[in-house]
């Protein structure tokens, strides 16, 4: 960003190079809609995030931007950040447009699933991971939710996003992480306890993806919080009901409990899993010992906790609409965790092999509601969302008056303002 002119506070003008397009999610302070290079022609994806509702978790779009400037075109897998810059009513982050959907949609949508296409999953984020912590980069916030594919195609490379609750560990020599965040279910038990915690906390989320690729459902679910919590304290899990699990083999059952060890010194770390037989197993196996068929088991609990998540948000509703406090009809989902529980929780299968009905838990990401209701928090962005602002440039029921059409991204009088006391202080911004 260039600096104002004698050291003044006046705003820089500069051209919007980006035309925006349809809505592909939105969330509770931000959308994402496609947009493309005016120069180039080449196509992105744009999250715009409104300044106002924003306000007060600046710290996370600093962190997104800080760590994918680091990484950003050094691992396939990683989602590559292009450009940056702030309008006075919104910020924009542009990124890889991945449009082959999230990781569990995906997986649903296919004909057969099995042990190794599992196993292939947690090889390509594995290695991302890795790359991220010889970085000094610590994700924190490692779910489904937040593995996306780059392209529809079968061998579309698979990527990760969200770094909102990232952190460069690295800046300091003895920098120990104590803050309480990320999505409850795939939390580690240090940052339950506040000890400090760091780099193995990734592969505690890993562990718990792993689970639930491996059977449609995760292995701490509890009727509360609470019970969620101290399950996670206790790495208190199983692999039941045992028909889920007949055809996972022991070596992924391993692979498990290596990662869900809840001393974090003793936790593989990212390159130790890389190694693991589960890993590195299949990826030698023939093309024709692929395992059981996982995916009728993956699908009937995934599909499961889907109708009962979608069963609780009504009753919710209506509960809030009778008490008076439902604004704009929609639900908002912010970072950190909800003591009412407002949020989203699904249980495992039960004894019986049912799938749980607990109350759901608060998830601490940006919502993205799409046309249809889903069990998990797309924050990610990337959810499909029927159109409904294509004209426009902020589509939030909280939003603010609509912009002017000559401020609006993609109109040729559109032009760029950049303050140099905004939330960018004390970063090169680039243009």
């Amino acid at each position: 960003m260039a600096a104002a002119p004698n050291g003044g506070d006046r705003p820089q003008i500069q051209p919007c190079r980006y035309k925006v397009g349809k809505t592909l999610g939105a969330g509770s302070y931000s959308v994402v809609k496609e947009c493309v290079h005016i120069d180039t022609g080449r196509y992105y994806a744009s999250n715009v995030i409104n300044k106002r509702l924003m306000a007060g978790r600046e710290h996370m779009v600093r962190n997104e931007i800080a760590v994918l400037k680091k990484v950003s075109m050094g691992h396939q897998n990683i989602l590559t950040l292009v450009d940056y810059f702030e309008t006075m009513n919104n910020l924009y982050l542009v990124t890889d447009l991945a449009l082959g959907g999230e990781l569990f949609d995906r997986i649903c949508r296919k004909g057969s699933y099995y042990e190794s296409d599992a196993a292939d999953l947690i090889r390509a984020t594995l290695s991302a991971v890795a790359y991220l912590h010889d970085h000094g980069i610590v994700h924190r916030d490692l779910k489904p939710e937040n593995l996306l594919f780059r392209t529809p195609e079968d061998n579309a490379d698979l990527l990760i996003a969200d770094f909102g609750l990232s952190r460069i560990m690295d800046e300091e020599q003895f920098h120990v992480l104590t803050t309480t965040c990320g999505t409850p279910g795939y939390m580690a038990p240090e940052i339950f306890k506040k000890s400090g915690h760091g780099k193995p906390v990734d592969l505690w989320a890993l562990g718990v993806i792993t689970y639930f690729l491996l059977c449609g459902y995760t292995p701490f679910d509890r009727d509360s919080d609470f019970e969620e919590m101290q399950a996670i304290l206790n790495a208190d899990y199983s692999f039941t009901p045992l028909e889920y699990w007949r055809g996972v083999s022991d070596s992924a059952k391993d692979f498990i409990r290596r990662c869900l060890t809840v001393d974090p010194t003793k936790r593989m770390t990212a390159h130790e899993a890389l190694q693991h037989p589960f890993v590195a197993g299949w990826a030698r196996s023939p093309d024709d010992n692929k395992g059981a068929n996982l995916l009728p088991t993956v699908k009937k609990n995934f599909n499961a906790r889907r109708t009962l998540h979608a069963a609780i948000d009504t009753v919710r509703a209506i509960n809030k609409l009778r008490q008076g406090d439902f604004m704009n009809g929609g639900k908002s989902r912010e970072p950190g965790r909800n003591n009412n529980n407002n949020g989203n929780n699904s249980n495992g299968p039960d004894s019986n092999g049912q799938p749980g009905t607990g109350p759901q838990k608060e998830d601490s990401g940006i919502s993205i509601t799409g046309g249809t209701t889903s069990s998990q928090g797309k924050d990610s962005g990337y959810g499909t969302q029927p159109e409904t602002d294509a004209g426009g440039d902020v589509a939030m029921d909280d939003a603010p008056a609509p912009v002017p059409a000559s401020l609006r991204p993609g109109s040729e009088s559109n032009r760029v303002v950049e303050t140099s006391k905004g939330l960018w202080s004390g970063l090169n911004t680039r243009r």
